[in-house]
């Protein structure tokens, strides 16, 4: 098991790597559990450079789960211009959760399960990366 403590954009964040297996890494970034899949195989022993983030390439589009939990990550890199819900709401797969400014445009997060709001990862004006958990729902 790995820690690192690393500042993104003026972020902290604690990054744990817990498990990897040829392609696939177990991850807690802030106390969040992540499975993600690795371009390529994964060396035993995982090197971070100065100044550089490591990079692991995930698919942040599609939701997590964790126990009966889903995260909902962002996309892409960007600036949250809108929270349409709040802790304890009931959602329905496709609703708008979220509206994430990348790349000078606007983008709607939605629902990508049924459930209630468990918890809000990010407020409106939060600079987020692409992967960091936004909503989790249960």
């Amino acid at each position: 098991m790995k820690e690192y403590k690393l500042k993104i954009n003026g972020n902290d964040y604690a990054v744990t790597v817990n498990d990897i297996d040829d392609t696939f890494a177990e991850v807690e970034v802030n106390g969040i559990p992540f499975k993600v899949e690795i371009d390529r195989p994964a060396k035993k022993q995982v090197i971070a450079k100065p100044n550089k983030p490591a990079q692991v390439n995930a698919t942040v589009a599609k939701p997590v789960a964790s126990g009966s939990e889903t995260v909902v990550s962002s996309p892409l890199p960007g600036v949250i211009l809108e929270v349409t819900v709040k802790e304890g709401d009931d959602v329905k797969r496709g609703q708008k959760l979220m509206v994430l400014e990348a790349m000078k445009m606007e983008n709607v997060i939605e629902a990508s399960a049924d459930g209630k709001i468990v918890s809000i990862k990010a407020n409106k004006g939060d600079s987020v990366l692409e992967g960091a958990p936004l909503i989790i729902i249960g």
